[in-house]
């Protein structure tokens, strides 16, 4: 967490970026506690900056991952997976959406060398290490949650809308993986109610793109340098 719940009055006057304190992060998030404590619910934080939120909530959640599959590290690596792919980040800033991810994933890290019972490890090869740096490089995103696009390195919108990656295990450790553009996920309920009052349907998004079920542990190739960053 930022020292200063601001880096520097440029930022502030540039972008509005007021990073939230740690008192007021838990009492937001003991207000859906339950939620928060679901190994699998999903949380999205538009204005992520270095993730204040989207740390909290994944304490939270690798905590019941500890608790739950403490003395199975295949089980603890499955479950703390789940509770990584469940949060979701945008930040206009590219140095925060790095933050965030280190952030992130040196929370799990450090979790995941307490459940392996380990001071320290090398991750071997692509091995989960490799996986949850790539979960985080497609779930917190450097974009705009306002229009909802992608950003240049100005912040500056750029025509590619911003996509967000679903991780959904499908039968033991397959997990199936599919895009969605997050404009089409923000359509509103009541943009669609004459469309679908009589079915009494809900508005169900299509995926961009997805890809046939696999081993979570096998998502990303050795050779794909740029899969493991996110790209």
């Amino acid at each position: 967490m930022a020292d200063s719940q601001i880096k520097s009055r440029e930022r502030v006057r540039a972008h509005g970026e007021v990073f939230t304190a740690e008192r007021e992060v838990k009492a937001m998030c003991d207000l859906v506690k339950e939620e928060t404590e679901r190994i699998d619910s999903r949380f999205l934080e538009p204005a992520c900056g270095d993730g204040n939120f989207l740390a909290e909530i994944l304490h939270r959640k690798l905590a019941v991952c500890d608790k739950r599959y403490g003395g199975a590290v295949a089980d603890w690596e499955k479950y703390s997976f789940l509770a990584v792919t469940s949060l979701y980040g945008i930040d206009i800033l590219a140095d925060n959406v790095v933050a965030c991810r280190e952030r992130l994933f040196g929370i799990w890290r450090e979790c995941y060398l307490a459940a392996k019972n380990a001071k320290s490890a090398k991750d071997e090869g692509c091995g989960i290490e490799t996986v949850i740096r790539f979960v985080l490089g497609k779930n917190i995103l450097c974009g705009n949650a306002l229009s909802m696009k992608r950003v240049n390195e100005k912040g500056e919108d750029l025509e590619a809308p911003i996509v967000f990656t679903e991780w959904n295990f499908v039968t033991g450790d397959l997990v199936k993986r599919r895009e969605f553009r997050f404009d089409q996920l923000q359509r509103r309920e009541e943009d669609l109610l004459f469309a679908w009052a009589e079915q009494n349907q809900a508005f169900v998004p299509t995926p961009i793109k997805e890809w046939p079920p696999i081993d979570f542990r096998e998502l990303v190739s050795c050779g794909d340098a740029e899969s493991q960053r996110g790209g």
